[in-house]
């Protein structure tokens, strides 16, 4: 694999979600199950790091040839978790919504048309052999979705200043039961309070990838890199999640004006980081 530099690659929020052991036949849960023993397990920037050297040969590959044999884990009171990296998987889902993002010349410039076709052709015969699949992690870039905010509480926020050359650290974590309960309270006030639209639309699509997974996984909403495009104090104040909460609760209460200024939090505490992607 080519050299890559050292520097974090910033600005990338992710939602995880790990499964027990149990969750996952065998021989793959023989073989999570050793992979959860290794002392050398590599980090999220190391997934980073490895997709962009990719980016580096001519022609770019922008979507992995094999897929990757890596997870996170975590280990909650006894239970092995593993969140699969499924990083040829997102590859291919995050090439599909750059086509919709982007013009064809910005996309031309940095893919050649016979990439991306080829990429496309790929996961399309992939697809066919594996109807059923879907990633673990869910990855958004200068942002971290409304509808994230609505699976996690403020009481499950961990945030950590970091020191030297350890970046800071925000994350959520909450247990899958309690992610999907949320889901199910919030799309009942929104829909009696408001109309259709990206907030209703987007907790639906959340919650239906949440239903996809073993009752007793684990979430995690973490801003990854995004702890980067943050100024310290700003991000030690960030309690998004307790805003989410707060401004549905005041539309389950009727009380409108409560409503809006928690919205009102939220997107002064956002308008500092999408000024930053506009001037990029």
């Amino acid at each position: 694999m080519p050299k890559v530099s050292s520097v974090v690659v910033p600005y990338a929020t992710y939602l995880r979600v790990y499964e027990p052991l149990a969750a996952f036949p065998e021989p793959e849960r023989g073989y999570w199950t050793r992979y959860a023993r290794r002392p050398d397990r590599p980090s999220y920037q190391d997934e980073l790091r490895r997709a962009l050297a990719d980016l580096l040969p001519t022609p770019p590959i922008p979507v992995p040839v094999q897929e990757s044999a890596d997870a996170f884990v975590l280990e909650v009171d006894g239970v092995v978790c593993v969140c699969p990296w499924r990083t040829r998987l997102r590859g291919w889902q995050a090439l599909q919504e750059l086509s919709d993002e982007l013009p064809n010349t910005v996309l031309d410039a940095m893919l050649p048309p016979v990439v991306r076709r080829q990429a496309t052709m790929d996961y399309e015969r992939w697809l066919v052999r594996n109807p059923d699949s879907r990633p673990w992690i869910r990855t958004a870039t200068w942002q971290v979705p409304l509808n994230w905010f609505v699976l996690v509480s403020d009481e499950e926020r961990r945030y950590e200043k970091g020191t030297g050359e350890i970046p800071p650290m925000l994350r959520y974590r909450t247990p899958m039961v309690q992610a999907r309960r949320r889901v199910a309270r919030a799309l009942r006030t929104l829909k009696d309070a408001i109309e259709e639209g990206p907030l209703i639309d987007g907790l639906v699509d959340v919650g239906r990838w949440l239903e996809e997974f073993h009752p007793r996984s684990l979430v995690e909403l973490d801003y990854g890199g995004l702890v980067h495009a943050l100024p310290a104090g700003d991000l030690e104040d960030d309690h998004s999640a307790a805003d989410v909460a707060a401004g549905i609760e005041a539309l389950r209460q009727g009380d409108g004006a409560a409503a809006g200024e928690a919205y009102g939090r939220l997107v002064e505490r956002w308008r500092a980081v999408r000024d930053r992607r506009s001037a990029n």
